[in-house]
């Protein structure tokens, strides 16, 4: 099996090509550049790299959301746009799981925990852990108040590994307010990387976890800034 992974969830452009056990080829990029204008060249770059005809991809996995609104909406619009021209099926696979993949093989004795910054003090967030060659959600992701979220992993007492752009933004509040053994990932393993997404496509695609280019559509989880605001201005209940 062959898969397109493509992943514009938060600044991190990445893109990768993997085969059965081998990643044939990935290209990420963690700058301030406009997803728009470098996804589909990087995509260009690596399949002439490598050689590729994009028509002999079985499927195209996607990062589905959580995330940056603008870059889910990209990264989306790319998937559905090569899945509609080659006639391929999408993999949607959850940002959080997908960043958490990246720590494949680690001891069931601790969790990952990917945290993106969702501003007014509240991350994007989910619970993983592996058993064997097993991937095992504990916690679907969600949005959540950081402060919640910390006193609920103290409440299950294991080490946790924290990985993602809200690390930089909330490790003095982690550090402070966790009373159980907590890492932070390294430089190579503590963004989005879409060779970790396009393993776990691979996987959720067996599993029957795919859909067409046309049925796709990003997760958000939540309500964009101005949807928020205009719901506070009528006095809604923001969600």
């Amino acid at each position: 099996m062959k898969i397109l992974a493509i992943d514009s969830s938060s600044l991190v452009a990445s893109v990768a090509v993997v085969e059965e056990d081998i990643m044939l080829a990935e290209y990420t990029i963690n700058f301030k550049k406009t997803h728009s204008q470098t996804l589909l060249p990087m995509i260009k770059d690596i399949t002439d790299m490598i050689e590729l005809d994009l028509a002999t991809v079985d499927a195209i996995a996607v990062s589905a959301g959580p995330g940056s609104f603008t870059g889910l909406r990209i990264g989306s619009a790319t998937a559905k746009g090569l899945g509609l021209a080659l006639d391929k099926p999408v993999i949607p696979v959850p940002t959080t799981a997908g960043m958490a993949y990246n720590f494949y093989g680690m001891s069931e004795e601790a969790f990952v925990c990917p945290i993106m910054d969702a501003r007014r003090g509240q991350v994007y967030t989910g619970l993983y852990t592996f058993k064997d060659e097993e991937f095992i959600t504990v916690w679907p992701q969600e949005a959540a108040d950081i402060h919640n979220l910390i006193s609920r992993l103290n409440g299950l007492g294991k080490k946790v590994f924290f990985v993602g752009d809200g690390v930089p933004v909330f490790k003095d509040i982690i550090t402070i307010e966790s009373t159980v053994p907590v890492a932070f990932a390294p430089a190579h393993l503590n963004r989005q990387r879409a060779g970790a997404l396009g393993v776990l496509g691979a996987r959720l695609y067996a599993q029957g976890v795919i859909e067409t280019a046309a049925e796709h559509k990003p997760d958000y989880l939540r309500k964009s800034q101005a949807e928020r605001e205009l719901a506070e201005k009528n006095g809604e209940i923001d969600s």
